[in-house]
């Protein structure tokens, strides 16, 4: 019999600005602008890691890598990502699947898509076709629509790997 099956779900946001460079999915894209945030913004990674520690209830990105820590500042999300993993490991869970949803208005991510799924597998020492990418506009509506920011939701499922101790 498989283990316990969890699911977690994630959102993120962050306002596009001037002067930083668009990462999406641990994937650099070509943008006149970036995320602006204390990490490299990658709010796609970002909506991922949420949803894993949640399904592991493990609490949230900003409890593990806080912006007010500097040794986090700048840094690929692709690390907060594979260390997310870890933690999950150490608890006894897996990725079982990953699927992600992007709002962005511009650019277009269709090109990108494939290279997003597999570098965040990679992180997650993942099959590529155990996470998924979608993109969608909000049709010129809210934040995105007017290229404010960007969001992104995912939704994960994790499987217990050992029967764990109850406390």
């Amino acid at each position: 019999m498989g283990g316990v099956l969890r699911i977690g779900s994630g959102y993120d946001v962050h306002r596009l600005v001037a002067g930083r460079k668009l990462v999406l999915g641990g994937v650099a894209i070509d943008h006149g602008l970036g995320l602006l945030g204390h990490s490299d913004a990658d709010v796609l990674v970002h909506s991922v890691c949420d949803a894993l520690l949640g399904a592991a209830g493990l609490g949230d990105i900003g409890q593990h890598f806080p912006d007010s820590d500097p040794k986090f500042k700048d840094i690929s999300s692709l690390v907060l990502l594979a260390r997310c993993r870890e933690l999950l490991a150490a608890k006894g869970f897996v990725v079982s699947n990953i699927d992600c949803t992007v709002l962005a208005e511009r650019p277009r991510l269709a090109p990108h898509r494939s290279a997003m799924e597999r570098t965040m597998a990679a992180a997650l020492d993942l099959a590529p076709d155990r996470v998924n990418v979608k993109a969608t506009t909000t049709e010129g509506l809210g934040f995105a629509g007017r290229g404010e920011g960007i969001g992104a939701h995912t939704v994960v499922l994790i499987t217990e790997i050992a029967a764990q101790p109850r406390v």
